[in-house]
């Protein structure tokens, strides 16, 4: 029996780089690998008590390639240890799928053609097939197997919803609801909105109007264009709301369940009409078109308004930016110039003079004293022309004299000097004494 059981281990089975087990008991991950082409039976249920129990989520096999053969013991212990590397994606609600792709191949490092290539062949609809949520999807995975995961995550998910609510599940009715779900999540403001949109789809259709909304023509690479005049005379699709009646004939994003359930269950209001609030908080709804149109003037003057009191800058006057034959000084009234002048006085001594008028001062000056000296040397000169004879140089006599007046009062301030210092010594010498 162990020799058989050691064989049967040996034996090689096809497995996939990525494997998905979900949660559950041994029993229901084992028949979960058997209804995806794994073939185990018993055997593999005993020889997992002693291995150890399997993993839930993504299970990296640490394989080359997409497929490839490997023992049964192999891939037994890898289902109960290994993980796989996983990225976060979010497909937000009211996203398309060709934005979705986009991140899917970027983050989980997929091709993108081949992405795009088993999505066309996979979908059931153009949107709408994946769910609107966070993933946590393998990195290494390949296209059609993670595709096929979120496509049937999602049938599964539409199920349970549909069956709760209608107790049966129909494909095709439920992805009506979808649609209408679609064009709820593109123009609805908030999930308090959802049901008030949903109503006036349904008030539309009840009298045959066409539908006429800008979300619609946000479909596929168009998620986040501006809708235009052109946009709408250029685009023959079934999204074209403005040319077709009735709802698309496909999805035209991926949705949440709110969505679902305000197609589901739509507010029942007598609304035709809806426009965006100018500051962005929710739509205005109308009953008839004359209301509609009310609220549009509405909007009309409260953007003029807006446009005419906004706050413009007051232009200041700068004589740097004029040109030079226009520059002028800036008058100042007569009474701000008479105040400073005041100020000035008060503020400054009388023996401060102006710092702009002492050069020129000083100029004056020193122009009058060369103009004296000059004249006085003129006068000296005739003068001794005059006389015929030159004046005897007493300068050394009086030198003399000088420097015995200089000799007497130095003397005089020695001596005394010499008397000050000698008190000094004398009372600090009694000072000593006494202490």
């Amino acid at each position: 029996m162990f020799i058989t059981i050691l064989f049967y281990l040996t034996l090689p089975i096809e497995s996939k780089r990525v494997v998905f087990i979900p949660k559950g008991s041994t029993s229901n991950a084992l028949s979960y690998l058997n209804q995806n082409g794994y073939s185990l039976n018993f055997v593999d249920r005993i020889s997992l008590f002693f291995i150890g129990y399997p993993q839930s989520g993504w299970m990296d096999m640490g394989l080359k390639s997409d497929v490839t053969k490997m023992t049964k013991l192999d891939f037994l212990y890898k289902i109960t240890t290994s993980k796989a590397a996983l990225a976060t994606v979010t497909l937000v609600p009211g996203e398309t799928y060709y934005f979705f792709l986009n991140e899917l191949s970027q983050k989980l490092k997929l091709p993108r053609e081949e992405l795009f290539k088993v999505y066309y062949e996979l979908a059931y609809k153009k949107d709408g097939n994946i769910l609107s949520q966070t993933y946590n999807l393998p990195i290494g995975m390949n296209p059609r197997d993670l595709l096929l995961y979120l496509f049937q995550y999602t049938e599964e998910e539409y199920q349970k919803y549909s069956t709760k609510i209608f107790g049966k599940y129909n494909k095709e009715e439920w992805y009506r609801y979808i649609t209408i779900a679609s064009v709820i999540q593109k123009e609805s403001a908030s999930k308090e909105e959802m049901t008030q949109v949903s109503g006036v789809i349904y008030n539309r259709l009840a009298k045959k109007m066409k539908l006429q909304m800008d979300g619609t023509l946000n479909h596929g690479e168009f998620s986040h264009t501006k809708v235009t005049p052109t946009m709408i005379a250029n685009d023959n699709t079934s999204y074209n709301t403005y040319k077709f009646s009735g709802i698309p004939t496909d999805p035209v994003c991926a949705v949440e369940f709110e969505a679902i359930k305000a197609a589901i269950f739509p507010a029942k209001n007598s609304y035709l009409f809806f426009m965006k609030k100018i500051d962005g908080s929710g739509h205005s709804f109308a009953q008839s078109f004359s209301d509609h149109k009310a609220n549009i003037d509405t909007v009309i003057e409260a953007k003029k308004k807006v446009e005419t009191t906004e706050v413009t800058p007051i232009p200041i006057p700068s004589i740097v930016n004029k040109p030079k034959e226009i520059q002028k000084p800036i008058e100042k009234p007569k009474k701000q110039l008479e105040e400073k002048k005041l100020s000035t006085q008060k503020n400054t001594p009388k023996n401060m003079k102006n710092e702009n008028t002492k050069p020129k001062v000083e100029k004056q000056r020193s122009q009058e004293k060369k103009q004296k000296e000059t004249k006085n040397r003129e006068k000296s000169k005739e003068k001794e022309r005059q006389n015929g004879s030159k004046k005897k140089d007493t300068t050394p006599k009086k030198l003399e004299k000088q420097d015995k007046k200089d000799k007497k009062v130095y003397n005089k301030l020695h001596k005394e000097k010499e008397k000050k210092e000698q008190s000094k010594q004398k009372h600090t010498k009694e000072i000593w004494k006494d202490i």
